[in-house]
């Protein structure tokens, strides 16, 4: 197919009105109707949900790795939860046997508090105080996992705890349960990034009105598809951080895709044309590319589910189901409402036109025409200029580790941390992420074999201590912690798992039979960041050749997939690399330590899908100006299609990068990755990929940018993006 036929079949006209203008023109002729039903829904779930309660589930299991195996066979021997445990840490300068009288009531009253099982002791285990005597730990052991033990109970613990602080004495707690207490709920993020949203949006559109239908859009939108994922939880395996990421990633898409069509919505009114008819053409128009730039990220989320791990696909499919809902919303209920306020918006906007003409100012769009010309003129300068950024912006992410954070990584004030320091100080920097080395069967019993593992290990180079082999309830298997001598994020710890697994432990197994097995939290970040990189190519190759294939039906065309495929690999590289050095490396404030191990993936398969937005938004109205030319100049569709998309792409673009970025507020150290990965990798795409290299690119290709061979366009189906 040459590049002039292709453009005379895409320039036919529409046989029959489209489902957009059908849906759009049904929603704002019904628009009460459509506002009442999205109600309901909104009103009906959250009443449901509310009743149901949650039952999400931090599904943290990876089949088919050691640390797994190793979890396993405690679960097989009824000691499941045997590290779930809350070590409650005092210190005392002038000795902790100065203050038993103090300790000792104190334990024996938390003994007593709900989820609470035994309690040791520290005056009853010689090891757990340091060797001055000043600094010791209590193990309370609770009844229940970690995730699931009740806020109210962990509070009640540390409550009674710290009541004997004074006069010298500091207690501080730790374990997985008070670090849940350090995160909390907070709505800080969320409510910083509303507000900057509101302010770029009534800067745009002078009304708080219009300004406030995107966010109402995206609100409706979120918190029906979170009701119902809180429902859902019931049944799939949701973890409890998912419901932030739906709101950390659905805010931005809705406000997104609403602001889209509204400001196309916008153009066609200070054009004088009535707003009924410029809902239509809003819907026609920019709601086919809604549609299809939603397509992109839920098909990119639906690639996580390759990875065949719990948590990532239960927050895949959730997320994916909030793009949707999104989507859905943008394209019926927003119609409906510009069906209410479209009046007011064509007197209002109409006002603004006319007082921006009377005061000369130039054409809306005239800047971005102006930088697209000038890109034209040197566009492998431009292209030279944003590899140099991009590459140096994405170097860093060669060298990411990723891991689980600890308390090492909580902030300073909390009394996770300062336990955290405590210990490391007493007992030494791998005191706090032992290595949990398991037994089960063998010549003789499994605790013999443990014994055996612990003279052997005593001697390992790395290792600073073991302690006592302790058996499962039935006898057939037992578990040894090994504390190594480096911090548990520390890669001299990484290097010994690795030394443990295969040339330690390989050894006593030939002598005496018994399986070991390595496993604990340091062990199963290292499991993981092995699991992620053995389906990291099937993962990329079927979100990136979805995309490809997708965008080759949109636009008719090889080139343009390909490159967009491309540009978006380095805005995802340069979010990863700016994560490394603020997160790993510890720039800007924040405490060093690996990248959490579900970020990277998750980054990948949102911002490749986000990414397609833009490129979507963009080379649709290029596309449609070609299309409509009667010259058919391409350089000329790109600085129209620029012109057009420039002011709106760019509002977008910084909505997303306030939201995102706002979720660094966020005490969770998932959510401060995330937000900041999401905000670089949406300020590359929306300002150099969008402004600079796309239109270069798009010079070069000329012509060629349009080009189909004859046996794709044959297979392809062909799918109608613009309005003609």
């Amino acid at each position: 197919m040459t590049i002039t036929e292709n453009r005379e079949q895409s320039s036919e006209p529409p046989l029959q009105k489209g489902v957009f203008v059908r849906v759009g023109g049904f929603a704002h002729r019904r628009k009460w109707l459509a506002v009442i039903l999205w109600v309901a829904v909104l009103v009906g779930v959250w009443g449901i949900a509310t009743a149901a309660g949650d039952a999400y589930k931090d599904d943290t299991s990876l089949p088919g790795t050691e640390a797994q195996a190793a979890a396993d066979v405690l679960e097989e021997h009824g000691a499941g939860h045997a590290g779930d445990t809350i070590d409650i840490v005092f210190q005392n300068e002038g000795g902790l046997a100065g203050v038993q009288d103090r300790v000792e009531p104190m334990l024996a009253e938390v003994a007593k508090l709900p989820n609470v099982g035994d309690v040791q002791s520290v005056y009853d285990n010689p090891t757990a105080v340091s060797e001055d005597g000043t600094i010791g730990y209590a193990t309370a052991q609770l009844e229940v996992p970690s995730v699931d033990m009740p806020v109210e109970d962990t509070e009640r613990i540390q409550e009674v705890a710290q009541e004997i602080e004074g006069e010298g004495l500091r207690v501080e707690l730790g374990g997985e349960a008070v670090r849940l207490l350090a995160e909390g709920e907070t709505g800080v993020g969320e409510m910083v990034g509303l507000v900057a949203a509101l302010v770029i949006l009534v800067m745009m559109f002078g009304t708080f009105i219009a300004a406030g239908l995107p966010i109402m859009i995206a609100l409706f939108a979120v918190g029906s598809t979170v009701g119902i994922i809180l429902l859902a939880s019931h049944i799939f395996t949701i973890a409890s951080w998912t419901p932030p990421v739906m709101f950390l990633v659905g805010l931005g898409v809705g406000i997104d895709y609403a602001l889209l069509i509204f400001a196309r919505y916008r153009t066609e009114l200070v054009r004088g044309v009535e707003p009924e008819k410029a809902t239509i053409t809003a819907m026609d128009a920019a709601g086919r590319s809604v549609f299809f730039a939603g397509c992109t990220v839920i098909l990119a989320l639906l690639g996580l589910t390759a990875l065949g791990l719990g948590s990532i696909q239960g927050m895949a499919l959730s997320v994916a189901l909030t793009v949707l809902m999104t989507m859905i919303a943008s394209l019926t209920l927003l119609p409906a409402l510009l069906g209410i306020f479209g009046k007011r918006f064509a007197r209002q906007f109409l006002a603004r036109a006319e007082k921006r003409k009377a005061k000369g100012k130039p054409e809306e769009g005239e800047g971005w025409r102006k930088l697209a010309t000038a890109v034209q003129k040197r566009p492998l300068a431009a292209l030279l200029a944003a590899a140099v950024i991009l590459g140096a912006l994405a170097f860093p992410a060669l060298n990411i580790r990723l891991g689980f954070n600890d308390a090492g990584n909580d902030p300073s004030d909390s009394t996770s941390r300062q336990s955290y320091d405590l210990l490391t100080e007493a007992f030494g920097p791998g005191f706090n992420g032992p290595l949990l080395v398991v037994t089960e069967g063998g010549d003789g019993n499994a605790e013999d074999a443990a014994a055996a593992a612990a003279q052997t290990l005593g001697e390992t180079e790395g290792v600073a201590a073991t302690a006592p082999p302790i058996p499962t309830p039935d006898g057939e298997a037992a578990m040894l912690l090994v504390y190594p001598a480096s911090s548990p994020q520390a890669e001299e710890t990484t290097e010994l798992v690795g030394t443990l697994r295969d040339d330690v432990l390989p050894g006593l197994t030939q002598d005496n039979g018994a399986e070991y097995l390595v496993g604990g939290a340091t062990a199963a970040s290292e499991d993981y960041a092995g699991k992620l990189a053995d389906r990291m190519p099937l993962f990329m190759i079927i979100v990136v050749g979805l995309a490809i294939i997708l965008l080759m039906a949109v636009f008719r065309s090889v080139l343009i997939p390909l490159k967009a495929a491309f540009l978006n690999l380095l805005s995802i590289g340069a979010a990863l690399g700016v994560m490394k050095l603020v997160f790993q490396d510890g720039r800007l404030g924040f405490e060093g330590g690996p990248i959490e191990a579900y970020v990277p993936v998750m980054v990948f398969a949102i911002v490749f899908g986000l990414s397609m937005d833009y490129e979507i938004f963009l080379i649709s109205r290029m596309h449609e100006e070609w299309v409509n030319s009667k010259d058919g100049d391409p350089s000329r569709a790109v600085r129209e299609g620029l012109a057009h998309t420039g002011t709106v792409i760019t509002a977008a673009g910084s909505i997303m990068i306030v939201i995102f970025a706002a979720f660094v507020l966020s005490p969770t150290r998932l959510l401060q990755q995330s937000g900041l990965a999401f905000a670089v990798a949406i300020f590359v795409d929306a300002v150099i990929l969008r402004c600079m290299v796309v239109p270069a690119a798009m010079e070069l290709m000329g012509r060629r940018a349009w080009w189909l061979p004859a046996p794709l366009a044959k297979i392809l189906p062909k799918v109608e993006l613009e309005k003609h």
